[in-house]
């Protein structure tokens, strides 16, 4: 499956290294997003550093009552260890996810610079990606977040509802943004990819398919995504791509409905 997405990203880099050029923009604006990931890591990292300032109160009262003081005074501290070490792991995630797409763009303005070597993308930071537990350690404000989240997300998907395509892709884009490696990442990139194809840019919706596809292929969405992938490179007139990444939908996620849906697609287009 790893031939089948570099010769997809390929494809779509192929047909347009001028639009991905004004899409994409400068060597230089990429290489400054680089640069800036990593600065927002390494002052989340600074957040974990002692800062000396750490005290313990010798108050009076009984020995049992200093006792539940430093059992309470260690609970908030874990919380707070814990709950910072959740953050740096969300962006860890997903910064590691963003210089990925970067190297693959990068290499598609890049004279020479050959797509299929470029391998798995290194954990941002160094080391391996560290365990994100799957709630945060402080229930009441991530709740408030997920809140904020789902009316966000809604918001979207309203406006996609009612055809206004353009402000459902800056949404949509806008939501990844604010809510990185969220559990409604992957819906948000299709969302957008739908939203670009209906302004009638078919090649970035397909870069958005792709990029949904890329983010969980083991998830929920990603038999829909990769039926959106190959329909739209089919579109595109990318026939060979197309049905290559069609019929991985019913190799590899048999039981899914998009499988039918692949199916039809590669009728329409011809595949052999």
């Amino acid at each position: 499956m790893v031939r089948v997405i570099v010769g997809v990203v390929m494809a779509l880099a192929l047909m347009g290294p001028r639009a991905a050029m004004a899409q994409d923009g400068t060597l230089a604006d990429i290489r400054q997003e680089l640069t800036v990931l990593y600065v927002e890591l390494q002052k989340l990292k600074r957040e974990l550093s002692t800062t000396g300032a750490a005290t313990t109160t010798q108050g009076s009262g009984s020995m049992l009552d200093r006792v539940n003081a430093i059992e309470i005074e260690l609970q908030r501290l874990t919380g707070k260890t814990e709950e910072l070490e959740f953050r740096i792991g969300r962006v860890v995630t997903d910064g590691t996810n963003r210089v990925g797409d970067l190297e693959f763009r990068l290499c598609e303005l890049e004279a020479g610079c050959d797509i299929g070597a470029l391998g798995d993308t290194p954990t941002l930071g160094g080391g391996t990606t560290p365990d994100v537990p799957a709630v945060a350690p402080a229930p009441q404000p991530q709740t408030q977040l997920a809140t904020q989240e789902e009316a966000d997300f809604k918001r979207a998907q309203e406006a996609l509802a009612a055809r206004d395509f353009r402000a459902a892709a800056d949404q949509f884009a806008a939501f990844n943004q604010t809510y990185p490696g969220g559990p409604l990442q992957v819906a948000a990139e299709l969302g957008r990819g739908e939203a670009l194809e209906g302004l009638g840019d078919v090649r970035e919706g397909a870069r958005a398919y792709l990029a949904a596809f890329t983010l969980n292929q083991q998830g929920p969405e990603a038999a829909e995504a990769l039926f959106r992938l190959g329909a739209a490179l089919g579109r595109l007139g990318q026939t060979n791509e197309a049905c290559v990444t069609l019929s991985e939908v019913g190799v590899r996620f048999p039981g899914a409905d998009a499988v039918a849906s692949a199916q039809d697609a590669m009728r329409n287009i011809g595949c052999g």
